[in-house]
């Protein structure tokens, strides 16, 4: 929309373009971003912005239907069958709560490790965000910066009055690739990965409540109720629909 808008208003596209401008917006961004942070979490920059996009989380559906499994296999055939078909989840997290569970570890205990285990996953989360937000932040004040660059050799050069309207162009151009940086992709890029970490988060949440639930040997029905409260109503009532479609299903096929 914004081509859109520069093409449609006469605007001439290749006057949009400077490479100076970008040099000093992407590489002022670039430059305090090294000076803030470690290059190992600067290094790790594309894999943190590619979880933006693309993500593995589980339904929270799929989650609960999962740990409902496991409880009713456990109920029936006891805590130690649940080692073969924790071993079959990709999720490393859950993996390592059932095999504690398995090990006959204090449900406190479990619960602690878990937590901590949470806990360090937010804050490595926190630090991705972060750098985003910040470059966010900065590419503005950079533009801005560009800007009086271009101003003042554009003061340098008032005896050509002819240079004066296309040097003061290209100065706003970098003010304008700031602002478009800034809230076209650093800033939306951070906001998706704090949505992607608070549900992976909840996912982890959810986890950790069965698991608990299902080492105190709760009722499958009480462990899906209790995990269900972690759900929004209206994920409830969707969660409500497919557990009975499933059920039906079971019954039918029986």
């Amino acid at each position: 929309m914004m081509v859109y808008g520069i093409v449609d208003g006469g605007g001439v596209f290749s006057a949009f373009v400077n490479i100076p401008s970008v040099a000093i917006v992407v590489g002022g961004t670039v430059a305090a971003l090294f000076v803030q942070y470690p290059l190992s979490a600067i290094l790790s920059l594309p894999k943190v912005a590619k979880h933006a996009f693309v993500s593995k989380t589980w339904s929270p559906t799929e989650l609960i239907n999962l740990m409902v499994g496991f409880a009713q296999k456990a109920r029936r055939e006891g805590l130690l069958a649940l080692e073969e078909e924790a071993a079959q989840v990709d999720d490393e997290f859950l993996k390592k709560g059932i095999q504690l569970v398995v090990d006959g570890t204090d449900p406190e205990l479990v619960r602690n490790i878990l937590e901590v285990e949470l806990n360090f996953l937010e804050e490595r989360h926190k630090v991705g965000q972060g750098m985003f937000y910040m470059m966010g932040a900065t590419a503005p004040g950079f533009g801005m910066i560009g800007t009086l660059i271009g101003l003042i050799i554009m003061l340098g050069e008032l005896d050509k009055p002819e240079t004066v309207g296309p040097a003061m162009a290209v100065a706003l151009i970098t003010t304008l690739y700031g602002s478009v940086l800034s809230n076209l992709v650093f800033n939306p890029i951070a906001g998706k990965l704090a949505a992607r970490s608070a549900d992976e988060v909840l996912v982890k949440e959810v986890i950790i409540e069965g698991i608990l639930s299902i080492q105190a040997g709760e009722n499958p029905r009480i462990v899906e109720e209790k995990l269900k409260a972690f759900l929004s109503p209206a994920n409830r009532t969707i969660h409500g629909s497919e557990s009975s479609t499933e059920a039906r299903v079971v019954t039918e096929s029986a």
